[in-house]
Protein backbone atom coordinates (compact mmCIF):
# COMPACT_ATOMS: atom_id res chain seq x y z
CA UNK A 1 0.00 0.00 0.00
CA UNK A 2 1.35 3.43 -1.18
CA UNK A 3 -1.72 5.53 0.63
CA UNK A 4 -2.77 4.66 4.21
CA UNK A 5 -5.43 6.39 5.46
CA UNK A 6 -5.85 7.81 9.28
CA UNK A 7 -9.49 8.50 10.62
CA UNK A 8 -8.97 11.01 12.76
CA UNK A 9 -12.89 11.76 12.90
CA UNK A 10 -15.88 11.09 10.63
CA UNK A 11 -15.25 14.25 9.33
CA UNK A 12 -11.05 14.80 9.32
CA UNK A 13 -8.93 12.20 7.84
CA UNK A 14 -5.50 12.15 7.13
CA UNK A 15 -3.57 10.22 4.24
CA UNK A 16 0.13 9.36 4.52
CA UNK A 17 2.28 8.95 1.17
CA UNK A 18 4.79 5.92 1.34
CA UNK A 19 6.24 4.33 -2.10
CA UNK A 20 9.98 4.04 -1.16
CA UNK A 21 12.21 5.23 -2.09
CA UNK A 22 11.27 8.39 -3.20
CA UNK A 23 7.69 8.78 -3.56
CA UNK A 24 7.66 8.47 -7.06
CA UNK A 25 4.30 8.93 -8.72
CA UNK A 26 3.44 5.76 -10.50
CA UNK A 27 0.84 4.00 -12.14
CA UNK A 28 0.05 1.94 -8.86
CA UNK A 29 -0.01 5.18 -6.92
CA UNK A 30 -2.34 6.31 -9.36
CA UNK A 31 -4.81 3.50 -8.98
CA UNK A 32 -4.49 3.37 -5.03
CA UNK A 33 -5.65 7.08 -5.43
CA UNK A 34 -8.35 6.71 -7.98
CA UNK A 35 -9.94 4.30 -5.60
CA UNK A 36 -9.05 6.51 -2.34
CA UNK A 37 -11.12 9.13 -4.26
CA UNK A 38 -14.23 7.30 -4.76
CA UNK A 39 -13.90 6.47 -1.17
CA UNK A 40 -13.90 10.38 -0.17
CA UNK A 41 -16.42 11.60 -2.61
CA UNK A 42 -18.82 9.05 -1.65
CA UNK A 43 -18.45 9.82 1.47
CA UNK A 44 -21.20 11.99 3.11
CA UNK A 45 -19.48 12.82 6.43
CA UNK A 46 -16.29 13.86 5.71
CA UNK A 47 -15.58 17.56 5.63
CA UNK A 48 -11.48 17.36 5.28
CA UNK A 49 -8.53 15.75 3.82
CA UNK A 50 -5.15 16.11 4.44
CA UNK A 51 -2.13 14.65 3.01
CA UNK A 52 1.49 14.30 4.03
CA UNK A 53 4.67 12.24 3.46
CA UNK A 54 5.90 9.73 5.26
CA UNK A 55 9.15 10.49 4.20
CA UNK A 56 11.00 13.53 5.45
CA UNK A 57 13.26 14.02 2.20
CA UNK A 58 10.47 13.02 -0.53
CA UNK A 59 6.69 14.84 -0.25
CA UNK A 60 6.04 12.99 -3.85
CA UNK A 61 9.29 13.30 -6.16
CA UNK A 62 8.09 13.74 -9.29
CA UNK A 63 6.54 11.45 -12.68
CA UNK A 64 7.70 7.72 -12.63
CA UNK A 65 9.47 8.23 -15.64
CA UNK A 66 9.89 4.57 -16.23
CA UNK A 67 6.05 3.77 -15.90
CA UNK A 68 4.78 7.03 -17.76
CA UNK A 69 3.02 4.58 -20.72
CA UNK A 70 1.32 2.07 -17.91
CA UNK A 71 -0.86 4.75 -16.62
CA UNK A 72 -4.75 4.04 -16.53
CA UNK A 73 -6.28 4.94 -19.86
CA UNK A 74 -9.60 6.14 -20.81
CA UNK A 75 -11.52 8.70 -19.97
CA UNK A 76 -12.11 9.71 -15.88
CA UNK A 77 -15.59 11.07 -14.49
CA UNK A 78 -14.91 14.67 -15.06
CA UNK A 79 -14.28 13.86 -18.84
CA UNK A 80 -10.13 14.39 -18.52
CA UNK A 81 -7.46 11.31 -18.38
CA UNK A 82 -8.14 8.66 -15.87
CA UNK A 83 -5.72 9.24 -13.33
CA UNK A 84 -3.84 12.54 -12.08
CA UNK A 85 -5.96 14.89 -14.83
CA UNK A 86 -9.05 13.27 -13.58
CA UNK A 87 -8.37 12.90 -10.06
CA UNK A 88 -6.52 16.86 -9.49
CA UNK A 89 -10.29 18.09 -11.19
CA UNK A 90 -12.26 15.92 -8.80
CA UNK A 91 -10.39 17.23 -5.88
CA UNK A 92 -10.77 20.77 -6.90
CA UNK A 93 -14.66 20.10 -7.17
CA UNK A 94 -14.66 18.43 -4.29
CA UNK A 95 -17.14 19.54 -1.73
CA UNK A 96 -14.97 18.63 1.20
CA UNK A 97 -11.48 20.85 1.50
CA UNK A 98 -8.37 19.01 1.13
CA UNK A 99 -4.71 19.93 1.89
CA UNK A 100 -1.20 19.55 1.37
CA UNK A 101 0.85 19.45 4.25
CA UNK A 102 4.79 19.20 2.89
CA UNK A 103 7.81 18.00 3.67
CA UNK A 104 10.79 16.99 1.05
CA UNK A 105 10.70 17.72 -2.60
CA UNK A 106 7.86 18.36 -4.43
CA UNK A 107 8.88 18.57 -7.76
CA UNK A 108 7.48 17.54 -11.35
CA UNK A 109 3.66 16.08 -10.77
CA UNK A 110 4.52 16.46 -6.96
CA UNK A 111 4.42 20.26 -7.54
CA UNK A 112 1.29 19.49 -9.62
CA UNK A 113 -0.57 17.24 -6.50
CA UNK A 114 -0.12 20.31 -4.35
CA UNK A 115 -1.27 22.55 -6.61
CA UNK A 116 -4.65 20.75 -7.40
CA UNK A 117 -4.94 20.92 -3.44
CA UNK A 118 -7.50 23.77 -1.99
CA UNK A 119 -4.17 24.71 0.69
CA UNK A 120 -1.08 24.16 0.65
CA UNK A 121 1.46 24.14 4.10
CA UNK A 122 4.65 23.76 3.56
CA UNK A 123 8.16 23.06 6.11
CA UNK A 124 10.13 26.07 5.75
CA UNK A 125 13.42 24.02 6.65
CA UNK A 126 12.65 20.77 5.06
CA UNK A 127 10.43 21.39 1.63
CA UNK A 128 11.77 22.05 -1.60
CA UNK A 129 9.54 23.09 -4.95
CA UNK A 130 10.31 22.63 -8.63
CA UNK A 131 9.13 21.85 -12.42
CA UNK A 132 11.76 20.08 -13.51
CA UNK A 133 10.31 18.64 -16.73
CA UNK A 134 12.70 21.38 -18.55
CA UNK A 135 15.39 19.50 -18.02
CA UNK A 136 14.56 16.83 -19.93
CA UNK A 137 13.03 18.54 -23.22
CA UNK A 138 9.55 18.36 -21.87
CA UNK A 139 6.79 20.33 -19.71
CA UNK A 140 4.69 19.72 -17.04
CA UNK A 141 1.63 17.72 -18.42
CA UNK A 142 -0.64 17.12 -15.78
CA UNK A 143 -2.31 20.48 -14.83
CA UNK A 144 0.68 22.38 -14.14
CA UNK A 145 0.99 24.87 -16.60
CA UNK A 146 -2.64 25.51 -16.15
CA UNK A 147 -2.66 25.60 -12.43
CA UNK A 148 0.51 27.38 -11.78
CA UNK A 149 0.52 30.72 -13.23
CA UNK A 150 -3.08 31.02 -11.43
CA UNK A 151 -0.85 30.91 -8.04
CA UNK A 152 2.11 32.55 -8.85
CA UNK A 153 1.11 34.56 -11.56
CA UNK A 154 2.72 34.54 -15.27
CA UNK A 155 6.14 35.83 -14.53
CA UNK A 156 6.90 33.80 -11.93
CA UNK A 157 5.66 31.12 -13.15
CA UNK A 158 8.09 31.07 -16.60
CA UNK A 159 10.78 31.76 -14.19
CA UNK A 160 9.73 28.56 -12.52
CA UNK A 161 9.22 26.41 -15.74
CA UNK A 162 12.28 27.95 -17.21
CA UNK A 163 14.95 27.64 -14.84
CA UNK A 164 13.79 23.82 -13.42
CA UNK A 165 15.48 25.28 -10.02
CA UNK A 166 14.67 24.22 -6.55
CA UNK A 167 12.21 26.88 -4.71
CA UNK A 168 12.16 26.37 -0.91
CA UNK A 169 9.45 27.56 0.94
CA UNK A 170 9.82 30.65 1.99
CA UNK A 171 9.96 31.32 -1.21
CA UNK A 172 7.35 29.33 -2.59
CA UNK A 173 5.40 31.19 -0.27
CA UNK A 174 6.49 34.48 -0.77
CA UNK A 175 5.33 33.66 -4.95
CA UNK A 176 1.61 32.23 -3.74
CA UNK A 177 2.75 28.84 -4.87
CA UNK A 178 1.87 27.82 -1.23
CA UNK A 179 -0.36 29.19 1.33
CA UNK A 180 2.32 29.77 4.32
CA UNK A 181 6.00 28.61 5.23
CA UNK A 182 5.83 27.24 8.52
CA UNK A 183 8.87 26.31 11.09
CA UNK A 184 9.26 22.56 10.87
CA UNK A 185 8.47 21.79 14.45
CA UNK A 186 5.27 23.72 13.83
CA UNK A 187 3.76 22.34 10.57
CA UNK A 188 2.02 19.42 11.81
CA UNK A 189 0.58 21.04 15.02
CA UNK A 190 -1.02 24.50 12.54
CA UNK A 191 -2.43 21.66 9.84
CA UNK A 192 -4.30 19.30 12.36
CA UNK A 193 -5.55 22.77 14.30
CA UNK A 194 -6.50 24.21 10.60
CA UNK A 195 -8.20 20.74 9.86
CA UNK A 196 -9.92 20.21 12.77
CA UNK A 197 -10.91 23.76 12.94
CA UNK A 198 -12.54 23.22 8.95
CA UNK A 199 -14.10 19.30 10.49
CA UNK A 200 -16.09 21.05 13.07
CA UNK A 201 -18.30 23.27 11.07
CA UNK A 202 -21.16 22.38 8.72
CA UNK A 203 -20.20 20.43 5.38
CA UNK A 204 -23.05 22.08 3.33
CA UNK A 205 -21.05 25.70 3.91
CA UNK A 206 -17.92 24.13 3.12
CA UNK A 207 -19.45 22.56 -0.17
CA UNK A 208 -20.97 25.73 -0.62
CA UNK A 209 -18.31 28.24 -0.23
CA UNK A 210 -15.87 26.00 -2.77
CA UNK A 211 -18.70 26.12 -5.32
CA UNK A 212 -18.86 29.08 -5.34
CA UNK A 213 -15.18 30.13 -5.26
CA UNK A 214 -14.67 27.59 -8.36
CA UNK A 215 -17.53 29.59 -9.96
CA UNK A 216 -15.78 32.99 -9.56
CA UNK A 217 -11.81 32.02 -9.73
CA UNK A 218 -10.09 31.49 -13.34
CA UNK A 219 -10.17 27.77 -13.36
CA UNK A 220 -8.17 25.18 -15.47
CA UNK A 221 -10.01 24.42 -18.56
CA UNK A 222 -10.44 20.49 -19.86
CA UNK A 223 -9.89 21.15 -23.12
CA UNK A 224 -6.51 23.16 -22.30
CA UNK A 225 -5.11 20.35 -19.37
CA UNK A 226 -6.19 17.34 -22.22
CA UNK A 227 -4.11 19.43 -24.97
CA UNK A 228 -0.99 19.85 -22.53
CA UNK A 229 -0.96 16.57 -21.53
CA UNK A 230 -0.91 15.12 -24.99
CA UNK A 231 1.95 17.61 -26.02
CA UNK A 232 3.79 16.19 -23.14
CA UNK A 233 3.86 12.69 -24.16
CA UNK A 234 4.88 13.69 -27.60
CA UNK A 235 7.46 15.72 -26.10
CA UNK A 236 8.52 12.86 -23.87
CA UNK A 237 9.04 10.58 -26.76
CA UNK A 238 11.45 12.90 -28.41
CA UNK A 239 15.01 11.86 -29.34
CA UNK A 240 16.33 14.91 -27.05
CA UNK A 241 14.20 13.62 -23.95
CA UNK A 242 15.16 10.06 -24.67
CA UNK A 243 18.96 11.17 -24.42
CA UNK A 244 18.41 14.08 -21.58
CA UNK A 245 16.53 10.50 -19.50
CA UNK A 246 19.30 8.66 -20.66
CA UNK A 247 21.85 10.95 -19.05
CA UNK A 248 19.88 11.63 -16.18
CA UNK A 249 19.18 7.86 -15.41
CA UNK A 250 23.18 7.18 -15.24
CA UNK A 251 23.44 9.36 -12.72
CA UNK A 252 20.66 8.13 -10.58
CA UNK A 253 17.48 9.41 -11.54
CA UNK A 254 14.78 7.81 -9.48
CA UNK A 255 16.78 6.88 -6.88
CA UNK A 256 17.58 8.49 -3.40
CA UNK A 257 20.66 10.13 -3.69
CA UNK A 258 22.42 13.06 -4.71
CA UNK A 259 20.84 13.55 -7.63
CA UNK A 260 17.31 12.97 -6.77
CA UNK A 261 17.94 15.32 -3.42
CA UNK A 262 19.36 18.07 -5.40
CA UNK A 263 17.66 17.50 -8.91
CA UNK A 264 16.61 21.37 -9.09
CA UNK A 265 20.51 22.33 -9.70
CA UNK A 266 21.39 19.46 -11.17
CA UNK A 267 18.90 19.39 -14.11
Amino acid sequence: MILTTQKISAHYWKVIINNPPINLFGPEFSLELMDLMDELEANEELKVVVFESANPDFFIAHLDVLGASNFPKGEGKTGLSKSWPDIAKRFEQAPFASIASIRGRARGLGSEFAQAMDMRFASKEKALFAQVEIGIGAFPGGGGMERLHLLTGKARALEILLSGNDYDAETAAAYGWVNRAIADADLDTFVDNLARKIASFDKKVIATIKSIINERAVNPKNEHIMETQTRFFETLAQPEAGARLKNLFEKGLQQHGDLELNLGSRI
